[in-house]
């Protein structure tokens, strides 16, 4: 009888432990599965030479289009006012300006400029100044001009005195300037001389001296009758250099001279002014007093406020 009882014991006691064996299993289970496996110590591999071809295949590209550009600067084929032109180069310090860009023709990076600006215009953003890229530039040049070519009445006019003027001798009635143009132009002026760089001759009170033919005025207001006497001297002019609705009717455009022959529209001449410093200058401040540029003759530029 007692030894029944001892194997009674014995046997209680191991399924005690069995018992206890199964529930800590159970709890162990129980933690593992409350904390999510750990991130693997090393991570997967990013395929940078990938991205490094297609870096290179932008660069590469822009490569193409900088060596395509050194050519059509000098040999791009377009038309206008009726005559055949050749190249842009005359038109670099425009482009540059239009662009936000100091960077050669034959460079990537106004190559990538231009691709900018293409992708802004919903043009080929392949970085080429071709045609059709060049001929939009073209339209926004021409659009930034003056809108309402009304002729000027009398009343709107001044007579500015022949100082300001090329040709001193010029007379009074082709001396007339639309009276806010003419204090932009003298607003332009004092900022020109006060610029060390540009070392314009200058009187004491801050006019431009009777020597200094640089910024002086070639021409300004022309009634119909004088624009259509011009085009009678000058037959073969073409309507991109002698207007008939000329914006000279509205008092509102001036040519400046800016060096080399006042108003030749040879090519040779107009590379002469487009290297000229106040030329440059005006491109990069006339726009500040009002001035627009007619594109075609560095000489021109028009007052649109």
């Amino acid at each position: 009888m007692k030894s029944l009882r001892v194997h009674i014991v014995i046997i209680m006691a191991a399924l005690a432990v069995l018992v206890g064996a199964v529930s800590l299993a159970t709890q162990s289970s129980r933690g593992q599965s409350q904390h999510p496996k750990s991130e693997p110590a090393v991570k997967p591999t990013v395929h940078i030479s990938d991205r490094n071809t297609t870096e290179k295949s932008a660069v590469s590209a822009f490569v193409d289009a900088a060596a395509k550009n050194a050519t059509l600067e000098n040999e791009l084929s377009w038309t206008f006012g009726g005559k055949q032109q050749r190249g842009w180069y005359l038109y670099d310090l425009l482009v540059g300006r239009t662009l936000n860009t100091r960077n050669q023709a034959d460079s990537n990076d106004f190559a990538a400029a231009l691709a900018t600006w293409q992708q802004n215009k919903r043009l080929n953003p392949d970085g080429m100044l071709n045609e059709e890229s060049f001929m939009a530039m073209v339209s926004e040049w021409q659009n930034n001009r003056l809108k309402n070519r009304a002729p000027a009445e009398p009343g709107q006019l001044i007579t500015a005195p022949s100082s300001d003027f090329y040709d001193p001798e010029r007379t009074a009635e082709l001396r007339q300037v639309e009276r806010s143009t003419y204090a932009a132009y003298k607003q332009m002026i004092a900022a020109a001389i006060a610029d060390p760089t540009l070392k314009l001759a200058h009187t004491e009170s801050g006019e431009l001296a009777s020597t200094e033919k640089y910024f002086k005025i070639v021409s300004a207001f022309r009634s119909r009758e004088y624009q259509d006497q011009l085009r009678r001297q000058s037959p073969n002019a073409s309507s991109a250099g002698l207007a008939v609705n000329s914006p000279h009717f509205t008092g509102r455009a001036l040519d400046v001279y800016v060096g080399g022959d006042p108003v030749d529209t040879k090519d040779s001449n107009r590379a002469i002014q487009v290297k000229t410093p106040v030329y440059q200058w005006l491109v990069l401040n006339a726009e500040r007093f009002g001035f627009r540029p007619y594109f075609y003759e560095p000489w021109h530029w028009e007052y649109v406020k």
